[in-house]
């Protein structure tokens, strides 16, 4: 039995942050119910068609899901998704336009009203007050509020996060938020209203930084792919044109690594690299010291005398060479689920479980258990035609 059987969600949602807190809820086993438009559905079914025709951010963070289509706008959606969330949920997530859940009467109050258990979560960009609270927010635009493209990217140009940071942020928040309000559920019968911001959420993740230029102190150098304050650290070329990642964290490492990687064993005992303060104040001379060790080498040589050396390293893999990568192969960490467009790998959730697995479903076409849900709930098959006839399904 997974940890959230008989557990059931209902969401409104939309792009990353709700649908990546969600389906993590199912892996766990919950029963996730994915209210979406219909005939459009969520707009990140149409982001791009990599996966075989589909979205490659949709069947990422939507499988073991089930898909109901309802006009909310339309009285009689309202009402189904009002009987929905009162006889079977648990929880109820959204991610709507600011306002929004509250005005199809979604919002805690009202919903704890009819059921004091429901646990309501509700994920924006701001939060639900403050000057900010109704303006827009996408990733790019957290990752610049919070002052993340202060520190990421070179001297020369701010550089966002590849992967969507804000949303997975706040859809981490959500997901281990919601597991605290279940667990306080079970101690007091009593829901929970949980507002999660992706401000506050990539602003935690930011303290670092936040701390590193406290009190009016120079903030971290936007230094690219190395380390704002440590060296060396970070990606270093080889003779043959390939990158090498390295990181040294204490003096034993930088010992080690002038002895037999640099193979100057002198060079751990001059003054101006004596400490990591120094060695990054330093970090032109170092760098150019280490490029031309380097030089002779392959990648792999390289590798192979940090290896001895005991210094952290790694390749500077492409997506390509992640589907292939042999740790995640050697631990079994690729699975198979079902899309409408055939079976595609899917990756085991971070985490290992000594009795059975996450649940792996397929990821659902738009409206594809709109008519079972409705009959889970009495309406027999004649209403359900007049429902998609008149567009409220």
């Amino acid at each position: 039995m997974r940890p959230l059987e008989g557990i059931t969600v209902i969401t409104l949602e939309h792009a990353i942050a709700a649908p990546f807190a969600t389906r993590q809820l199912a892996d766990l086993g919950a029963r996730v119910i994915k209210v979406e438009r219909p005939g459009v559905g969520d707009f990140a079914r149409g982001y791009d068609e990599r996966v075989r025709g589909l979205a490659s951010h949709f069947v990422w963070t939507n499988r073991s899901k089930e898909s109901l289509t309802l006009d909310v706008k339309h009285p009689e959606a309202q009402a189904i998704l009002k009987r929905l969330i009162v006889e079977e949920a648990d929880i109820v997530v959204q991610n709507l336009a600011p306002g929004a859940a509250a005005r199809l009467g979604l919002s805690y109050r009202e919903l704890s009203a009819l059921k004091p258990e429901i646990i309501v979560c509700d994920i924006s960009g701001y939060g639900s007050d403050g000057p900010y609270r109704d303006k827009k927010a996408y990733d790019l635009l957290i990752q610049s509020e919070s002052g993340f493209l202060s520190v990421t990217g070179t001297e020369a140009e701010p550089s966002k996060a590849g992967p969507s940071i804000a949303d997975i942020s706040a859809g981490m928040y959500a997901y281990s938020s919601i597991l605290a309000a279940l667990l306080q559920r079970q101690k007091t019968g009593h829901g929970q209203h949980l507002d999660i911001s992706m401000l506050e959420s990539l602003v935690e993740w930011m303290n670092y930084p936040l701390y590193y230029a406290f009190d009016g102190a120079a903030p971290p150098r936007r230094t690219g792919a190395s380390h704002a304050t440590i060296y060396p650290y970070g990606p270093f070329p080889a003779g043959d044109g390939k990158v090498v990642m390295l990181g040294l964290q204490n003096e034993r490492e930088w010992g080690a690594f002038c002895e037999k990687v640099l193979l100057q064993p002198g060079l751990a005992r001059e003054e101006r690299f004596s400490s990591n303060s120094r060695r990054s104040a330093a970090r032109d001379e170092l760098r150019a010291i280490i490029l031309d060790a380097f030089a002779a080498l392959t990648a792999e040589q390289v590798i192979a005398r940090l290896e001895d050396a005991q210094i952290a390293n790694a390749h500077v893999n492409d997506m390509h060479a992640v589907w292939d990568h042999p740790q995640l192969k050697a631990r079994g960490r690729w699975r198979e689920v079902g899309t409408a467009a055939g079976v595609v790998p899917a990756l085991l959730p971070p985490g290992s479980w000594e009795e059975g697995e996450p649940r792996m479903d397929p990821v659902p076409a738009l409206g594809e258990h709109s008519e079972a849900i409705l009959a889970g709930l009495g309406y027999d098959a004649e209403r359900i035609a007049a429902l998609r006839r008149d567009g409220v399904i």
